[in-house]
């Protein structure tokens, strides 16, 4: 494993794109859209930002650092190899999802591959301090779970903000319940949720 410094060593391009889910009103789940990134090829330990360990957020990128770094700002809560389509769900408290695009460079001279390539992957990051946009009510985050208000985006689909009121669009709906199926759903249920998992049924009441 190569020897850690205080300084971050990989840097990571991302992509600014909304970080707030996006679901159908009717069940059928919308890919959730997330921070895309890629890798450079110098290393920074065994795995690049590996479970539990921290990144910084640059203006454009996001780079591994120390979690007791100053410039530490999440840390992996999870983390999985291949495309998030069809992949295991991040953890409900998970902030935002980066995408880490396979890297392999070629050795100079040679064209074998770099020992330093990183194949495709994802990591499910929690804020350190907040706002954390995944907690319930938080208005973002990767997943839309109960205590989560939405507002009708159109097109049968609703979309994620917070329900102080604080976000760019006011809340219309509250999810208030998960369950298994929509006629589990109480009889004040407005809306029907897609939420995933063992109870996939978010049961929502107009606000």
């Amino acid at each position: 494993m190569r020897a850690r410094t205080v300084e971050a060593v990989c840097a990571v391009l991302l992509s600014a794109l909304a970080l707030a889910g996006c679901q159908n009103a009717t069940g059928d789940t919308v890919e959730s859209p997330t921070a895309q990134v890629s890798r450079s090829p110098s290393g920074y330990g065994a795995v690049f930002l590996a479970l539990h360990e921290c990144s910084s957020r640059g203006r454009a990128s996001f780079g591994e650092v120390p979690c007791r770094s100053e410039s530490a700002v999440a840390r992996v809560i999870a983390r999985y190899d291949g495309g998030a389509s069809g992949g295991p769900a991040c953890p409900a408290s998970t902030d935002f999802v980066l995408h880490i695009g396979e890297n392999r460079p070629a050795t100079a001279g040679t064209g074998a591959t770099d020992a330093a390539a990183v194949a495709q992957g994802y990591a499910c990051m929690r804020n350190l301090e907040p706002p954390h946009p995944g907690d319930p009510g938080g208005g973002g985050g990767p997943r839309t779970v109960v205590g989560d208000c939405v507002y009708a985006a159109g097109a049968g689909q609703v979309r994620e903000t917070a329900c102080d009121g604080s976000g760019e669009r006011a809340p219309q709906y509250r999810v208030t319940s998960a369950v298994t199926a929509r006629t589990r759903c109480p009889s004040s249920t407005a809306l029907y949720v897609t939420l995933g998992g063992g109870d996939p049924v978010g049961c929502a009441v107009k606000l």
